[in-house]
Formats: C-alpha cells, structure tokens, sequence
C-alpha cells in the first residue's frame, strides 16, 4: 500500500464527510458522525505521512486528536440528550433559539 492509496481514501473519507454536512442539516447525530468521519480521514493522512516520512510525531499527533475527538463526542451526545429531554426531537431546524 502506497502513500497515494492512503492519501485518495483519506480525501474520499473526507468528501463523504463534507457531503454528509451539507445535505443533511436536519438530524443532529448525523452531523456529529460527520464531523468524527472528518477528524478519522485527516488522522489516516497524519499516520501515512508519518509511516512514508518515518517519523513518529504524526502518531503521536492522532493520538490527542482523537482524545480531543472522543471528549467532543461525549460533550455533544450529552448536549443532545439534554435537547431531546427538553424539546423531544433533535431536528435542527427546531433548534433556532438558545436561552442562557
């Protein structure tokens, strides 16, 4: 597996990504799996980068990019279901207004 086979799936990975943004901006969850589905490809470009350069700081890049990831995620299912609880649905377009 050449460094250009990881690089196509890595921008392939992020395509699917930015198409999942832009035509589904009504489901919540769906947002946030592409988001995650974007920070997964520029991680898969970080570790081909390093294996073809040799280097280990790309690693250990995706390594606190994915804790940064993963308390992302935590944070935002736990926002929505606190919206849920409140509004009963996680539609986007029900979200218009925020109280502090």
């Amino acid at each position: 597996m050449t460094l250009a086979h990881c690089l196509t799936l890595g921008a392939i990975l992020f395509a699917i990504a930015i198409v999942g943004i832009f035509l589904n901006r009504k489901n919540l969850i769906v947002l946030l799996m592409a988001i995650e589905l974007m920070l997964l490809a520029v991680n898969l470009n970080f570790v081909a980068f390093s294996h073809y350069l040799g280097d280990m700081h790309g690693q250990v890049f995706v390594f606190f990019i994915l804790t940064v990831a993963a308390a992302e995620s935590a944070i935002g299912l736990a926002i929505l279901m606190l919206l849920f609880r409140n509004r009963s649905s996680i539609n986007v377009d029900e979200l218009n207004e925020l109280k502090g």
